[in-house]
């Protein structure tokens, strides 16, 4: 196994800056996953890493080796695509074998990886199909297969799920992390998923136009994240951002949203405080950490309810701060009906107030 490091990495088409200039090290056996929105340059960075794009910029090394010149498979990484790319043609056992036969490595070799990797994948049944005769989980293991048989230092997979439907991606995402943690393969996997991301990886990168917004390990960034971007998009539903101004009395701090005035606890107004607060900032609070009762809570708020969505074990309940809509996540069923009044309370030991200006994090 090896690690892999990126130093200042850089990718231009034509007027458009993909790779803006990124640097990471992903550790020995580590599971780096690359998140972010399409278009925010993970899979180029994964392809610049495989040898399938060349950098403008920037040193890419697996191991101590810089290996900016060679070629894909030169690089002893294994890629696999988010349409697989199988052989048709080819049945599962030969689809497998296929990059040792081109490397013509010995046939009982040969036979040997590929039905070492067929037990571990649990598709030995399957080496007599073809493509066409497995489901889209069954053709997604037999892609791994192909990588793994390689015995590569590095695995890299772009969005390997995304064409899985909701119940098999679960069941997929806790199958590969059972094989990385078994082999110990450095690993990169890109996705725009962040469920996917959170329950995976042992550090994510949050990735938006060609930069890294944020490499942490997944409770790091759920807990403090550091912008606005990051926390936006880690999180479901989505993080409540409320546009504030600060109002400072007596050493203590009170935000005006427009609709609510939220008094900071003396914790937190001791940190704004510190940081020399902009008298402009974005309030954050998670659907979670909201509370919601049909009865007065203590520091709370009277809101109207706009809509409910029941999903079972909890339900989220929107309501309306001038033109945009608040979530709250409710654990179970709370029913209510759109334009009764109900309160609220946040859970201001769990807020985050940003720079509106710059949008990073202050708290």
């Amino acid at each position: 196994m090896a690690r892999v490091e990126v130093r200042e990495l850089f990718k231009r088409f034509g007027r458009v800056v993909a790779v803006d200039h990124v640097s990471f090290e992903v550790k020995d056996g580590e599971f780096m996953v690359l998140l972010g929105p399409s278009g925010c340059g993970k899979t180029t960075t994964l392809r610049l890493i495989a040898g399938l794009e060349t950098p403008d910029g920037g040193e890419i090394y697996i191991g101590d080796r810089l290996v900016n010149d060679l070629p894909p498979k030169d690089r002893d990484v294994a890629m696999v695509f988010q349409n697989y790319a199988l052989y048709p043609h080819m049945k599962v056992y030969d689809n497998i074998a296929f990059p040792l036969r081109i490397r013509k490595l010995p046939k009982e070799e040969i036979d040997r990886r590929v039905r070492e990797v067929a037990k571990l994948l649990r598709i030995e049944e399957l080496l007599d199909r073809y493509p066409r005769q497995l489901s889209g989980g069954q053709q997604q293991r037999v892609a791994l297969g192909r990588a793994l048989v390689r015995q590569p230092q590095v695995f890299l997979m772009d969005e390997p799920l995304s064409n899985l439907d909701a119940k098999l991606r679960v069941y997929m995402r806790a199958e590969l992390k059972r094989l990385q943690r078994e082999l110990g393969i450095t690993t990169i996997y890109v996705t725009h998923d962040q469920a996917e991301a959170m329950t995976m990886a042992d550090r994510i990168a949050v990735m938006n136009e060609g930069k890294i917004m944020q490499l942490a390990e997944p409770h790091e960034l759920y807990h403090r994240p550091a912008n606005i971007f990051v926390a936006g998009f880690i999180g479901a539903p989505a993080m409540n951002f409320l546009d504030a101004s600060v109002n400072v009395r007596d050493g203590e701090v009170e935000l005006d949203t427009g609709v609510f005035r939220i008094k900071l606890p003396r914790s937190l107004s001791e940190v704004l405080l510190k940081a020399g607060p902009p008298s402009e900032v974005v309030f954050g609070i998670r659907p979670e950490h909201i509370a919601v009762s049909k009865t007065p809570l203590p520091g709370g708020y009277q809101v109207e309810v706009f809509v409910t969505e029941p999903l079972g074990s909890e339900t989220i309940i929107d309501f309306k701060h001038g033109d945009q809509l608040v979530k709250v996540r409710y654990p179970g069923g709370f029913e209510a009906v759109p334009g009764e009044k109900v309160y609220i309370a946040f859970q201001l030991e769990q807020a985050h107030i940003f720079d509106k200006r710059t949008g990073n994090a202050i708290i």
